[in-house]
């Protein structure tokens, strides 16, 4: 087996069978395999999740009509996702993880600023998707009469934490293997949900659903944008850079904006159809997204539903631990991927404990949490795809990990232009909810969008504003420094050892 640092290869049936040592090192040619519509499974399986149905209530939440709802959610899906996919050609042209390849853009210990971030974005949403995992499991048992008390709470978050943690400890073959199965499952099982609640459905209500403003239309995007894709271009590239060097860069993205896509594109028409069918379901979700579902089920599909709806968000979980400990290590941490992957589970298990037996209210935390990540995150993801569009030959795997090598140490443009890029992004979003997020939205009074009340308020442009500022700046300013990055000849030999 290799170290954390190192390139050694090692048989396929021997990763298959223990706990996967690689950590933040390079893939090496011999153990890349597979073909780009493999990417479509860890990716379906990480968004199949039937929270997928709670976002449909999310976006009426922004006071837009179901067919407002419906195209923001949808542009905000594809459009995040297809960033994600771009963001995947990095991985085979590289074979290191995302946070690992941002060096590049960054410097090797520049790196470590977006690498925190992404960290913590990670870590948060394994910890959310537990916490829902765990209240709907409570939900589903109180409905039974078997309980649904602090005691199943704390036997659901064992259990859910157990397959979390084991899975990201033992790394990317038994993820792939896990994603397939609940791939299959959740597929089959929320068909089923969909069919049983279909009655609930009617059109008259949701049709007379009324119009929002340009402004709450621009919010859903938003919204829809970073709670999808958005939460996941910092992971992009982990499950790519398994692939071959010659694999196809437009399968690459194709699937994985497909894989990633389709569920909830499905699952969101539904959830919109639903909520906007039923005020008291709809207000319900706000409070407990998953659980809130059951109640218009048959008592018989309850314990099939609460599969479905575990492994759902389990799969999603699963990924996000598995990267998180990759962006600890890339953030400096000097430990063994599956350590580091050990030691999220643990911030998330604590988390989680937060949520659902400490925190009374989940949507406004969890929408400031969203909206104020995603800001730094759209800055990096601009940086990072400019970046990529500006490089003409695969990275020197070797300088990667060397603050002398072409890299460099700390890059001052992209750090500067991603600090910047997220004070102006801050002072666009607002975060009502969320009481120690009211200092956001500081640039809206004085760049006459209305001010922190006004109609631009929930718009969260901030999000798309960073996005924009990322990209822009390093397109134009960034090319001198990745053209001398590429003038330079491949690292010496005893780099490479």
């Amino acid at each position: 087996m290799t170290d954390t640092q190192g390139t050694g290869a090692v048989p396929a049936a021997a990763r298959q069978a223990r706990i996967e040592t690689h950590g933040i090192d390079v893939i090496g040619d011999a153990e890349r395999k597979g073909r780009p519509r493999q990417l479509f499974w860890p990716w379906f399986g990480a968004n199949v999740s039937i929270l997928g149905l709670s976002y449909g209530s999310f976006a009426l939440g922004f006071n837009v009509s179901f067919w407002q709802a419906l195209i923001a959610g949808t542009l905000g899906i594809v459009f995040s996702f297809l960033l994600c996919g771009l963001i995947s050609v990095a991985g085979k042209r590289g074979s290191a993880p995302t946070m690992v390849l941002s060096r590049a853009a960054f410097g090797v210990r520049g790196n470590r600023l977006p690498s925190a971030i992404s960290w913590i974005l990670t870590v948060g949403w394994e910890t959310v998707l537990t916490a829902l995992a765990t209240l709907a499991t409570a939900t589903v048992f109180s409905r039974l009469g078997l309980g649904g008390g602090t005691a199943t709470k704390v036997g659901a978050l064992v259990l859910v934490s157990v397959l979390i943690v084991v899975a990201g400890v033992m790394g990317f073959d038994v993820i792939m293997r896990l994603q397939t199965v609940i791939t299959v499952v959740t597929g089959v099982l929320t068909v089923v949900y969909v069919v049983l609640v279909a009655g609930h459905i009617h059109w008259g209500a949701v049709s007379s659903l009324p119009s929002g403003s340009a402004q709450e239309l621009i919010g859903t995007l938003v919204f829809m944008a970073t709670g999808f894709g958005l939460g996941w271009v910092n992971a992009a590239a982990d499950y790519s850079r398994y692939l071959p060097r010659a694999s196809s860069s437009g399968g690459v993205v194709g699937w994985t904006t497909f894989g990633a896509s389709l569920a909830p594109l499905v699952l969101l028409v539904f959830g919109l159809l639903l909520a906007g069918s039923d005020d008291k379901l709809n207000g319900a979700i706000a409070a407990d997204p998953i659980g809130a579902l059951t109640t218009i089920l048959p008592t018989w599909f309850l314990v099939p539903f609460a599969l479905v709806a575990v492994l759902g968000l389990v799969g999603g979980a699963v990924l996000d631990i598995y990267s998180s400990g990759l962006a600890l290590l890339a953030a400096g941490l000097p430990v063994p991927r599956y350590v580091a992957a050990f030691v999220d589970g643990v911030i998330m298990i604590l988390g989680t404990i937060y949520i659902v037996f400490v925190s009374g209210d989940f949507l406004g935390p969890f929408m400031g949490f969203l909206i104020t990540l995603g800001v730094p995150v759209a800055a990096w993801c601009g940086i990072m795809l400019a970046d990529i569009a500006l490089r003409r030959r695969d990275y020197d795997e070797t300088d990667l990990y060397r603050p002398s090598g072409r890299y460099g140490d700390v890059r001052a443009l992209p750090v500067a232009v991603l600090v910047v890029a997220t004070v102006a992004g801050w002072g666009l979003v607002t975060n009502g909810a969320a009481g120690w997020l009211k200092w956001q939205g500081y640039l809206l009074g004085p760049l006459g969008l209305g001010g922190r009340d006004g109609s631009w308020a929930y718009a969260n442009l901030g999000v798309f504003v960073a996005l924009a500022l990322g990209f822009a700046a390093t397109l134009l300013l960034g090319r001198p420094g990745v053209r001398a990055q590429e003038s330079q000849a491949p690292a010496p030999e005893e780099a490479r050892a």
